[in-house]
C-alpha cells in the first residue's frame, strides 16, 4: 500500500523544540513514530514502541541524547540500543528500537521509511520553505480522513478548483478549459499550463474593478508519496494563445505542500503559501493563507465525501473524464514503485 522507500513529511521544524517535553508522535505509511531533538538540535526518529511490553515511547521522557519510557524505565540511546534497564545489570542484545534516518530541509522534517542504506537525501523534493528571505509564506497543517490515492488524484487535476473551490481559490469555469501539459519524470509527474483571461479569485475580487482579467501561469511538480510544490503567477493578459504567457508579471507566489498518509484511512496535511517579497504588499499573504486554509477545508469535506461513498460501494463503477490524465500518470509512477518494492522483497533468500 506505501512506498517504503521514500521520505515521508514528519512536519514543520517548529514542531519540534530542544524542551524538555519536546517529544512528538507521529503515525506515517501506518507505523507509529516518535521524535525529538537531541541537545546538539539534530533529530531522532524511533518507532513510538518500546521493546519490553510495546510502550508508547512517546509518553516516555527525554534525558540528553536519549528518551527513557517511563513504564519500566529502560532508556534508549539515539541509536535505539538500549543502555540502561533499572534493575538489571546485564541489558539483552535485542533489547533496542528501530531508528529511521531523518533529514530537514526546507523548514520540513523528512523520515526515511524504508532500508537506511538506501536513505538518499537527493530524493527529497526542492521546496521552498518559510525560512527563505526571498518569500513571505505562511505555514497551515489539516487532517484529512481519506485514502491518499485520493489525494494524490485530487492534486494532480487542479480543474476542480472550477467547483470545488469556487468560493475561495476559483470563481470561474476557465479551470475546467485549461489544457495541461503533463511531462513523467522518475518519481513523479512535472505539469506546466496556463489559464488565460481568468478574473481574480473569488477570495480577491473585491480588490479590483468590476471585469478585471488576468493569465495565471501554473507550474506543478509532484513526487511520490505525495508532495506537491506549486509555482503560480498571476500576469497582466498576454497576446500569446499558446504556450506561456508573455504578459507582465503582477504577482508571485509559491506553495509546498506534503501530505503523509497515516494509514490506509487517513492523511497528515502540510502546506504553505505565499507572495516573493518583490511582488508583496501589506495583507496580501495574510489574505492568501486565509484563503488557503478555507481551501483545503473544501477540499476536505469533498474528499471525505467522496471516500465514505467509495467505502460503502467499492465495486461501484465508475467513468474516466479528461482531467483524469495527471492523477493516472502519477498513481501509475506510484504503482511502478509499488510493484518494485514487492519484486525485491520476493527475491530476498529466505
Amino acid at each position: 500500500m506505501f512506498v517504503k522507500n521514500a521520505w515521508y513529511c514528519a512536519g514543520w521544524d517548529k514542531d519540534l523544540s530542544l524542551g524538555r517535553d519536546g517529544l512528538l508522535a507521529r503515525r506515517i505509511a501506518g507505523e507509529s513514530l516518535v521524535l525529538y531533538r537531541r541537545p546538539d538540535a539534530a533529530v531522532v526518529a524511533m518507532e513510538d514502541r518500546c521493546c519490553h511490553r510495546h510502550a508508547p515511547l512517546s509518553l516516555g521522557r527525554k534525558e540528553g541524547d536519549s528518551i527513557r519510557c517511563m513504564y519500566h524505565g529502560m532508556k534508549f540511546g539515539p541509536d535505539g540500543r538500549c543502555t540502561e534497564i533499572p534493575g538489571m545489570s546485564r541489558i539483552p542484545e535485542k533489547a533496542c528500537v528501530r531508528t529511521y534516518p531523518v533529514v530537514e530541509r526546507d523548514n520540513w522534517i523528512w523520515v526515511w521509511m524504508g532500508e537506511p542504506a538506501k536513505a538518499d537525501p537527493a530524493l527529497i523534493c526542492e521546496a521552498i520553505g518559510p525560512g527563505d528571505p526571498a518569500w513571505n509564506l505562511r505555514l497551515g497543517y489539516v487532517r484529512v480522513d481519506t485514502n491518499y490515492r485520493q489525494e494524490i488524484a485530487n492534486l494532480a487535476d487542479l480543474s476542480h478548483v472550477a467547483w470545488v473551490h469556487s468560493q475561495t481559490l476559483g470563481g470561474s469555469d476557465a479551470w475546467s478549459n485549461i489544457k495541461p501539459r503533463h511531462e513523467l519524470t522518475e518519481r513523479g509527474i512535472d505539469t506546466r499550463y496556463c489559464v488565460r483571461r481568468t478574473p481574480p479569485p473569488s477570495f480577491a475580487r473585491h480588490l479590483f474593478p468590476e471585469g478585471a482579467l488576468f493569465d495565471i501561469q501554473v507550474h506543478v511538480r509532484m513526487s511520490v508519496p505525495c508532495n506537491f510544490i506549486l509555482h503560480f503567477s498571476v500576469h497582466e493578459v498576454g497576446s500569446a494563445t499558446e504556450g506561456p504567457t508573455n504578459g507582465r508579471l503582477v504577482l508571485d507566489t509559491f506553495s509546498s505542500q506534503a501530505v503523509t498518509p497515516r494509514d490506509a484511512h487517513s492523511c497528515d496535511y502540510y502546506y504553505s503559501w505565499g507572495c516573493s517579497r518583490a511582488t508583496d504588499m501589506p495583507g496580501l499573504t495574510d489574505l492568501m493563507h486565509e484563503a488557503n486554509n478555507d481551501a483545503f477545508l473544501e477540499d476536505k469535506a469533498m474528499l471525505e465525501g467522496q471516500y465514505q461513498r467509495m467505502r460503502e460501494r467499492p465495486d461501484a463503477p465508475s467513468v474516466d473524464i479528461v482531467h483524469d490524465a495527471g492523477p493516472g500518470k502519477l498513481l501509475w509512477v506510484l504503482d511502478r514503485l509499488l510493484k518494485a518494492e514487492a519484486r525485491a522483497i520476493e527475491i530476498v533468500p529466505a
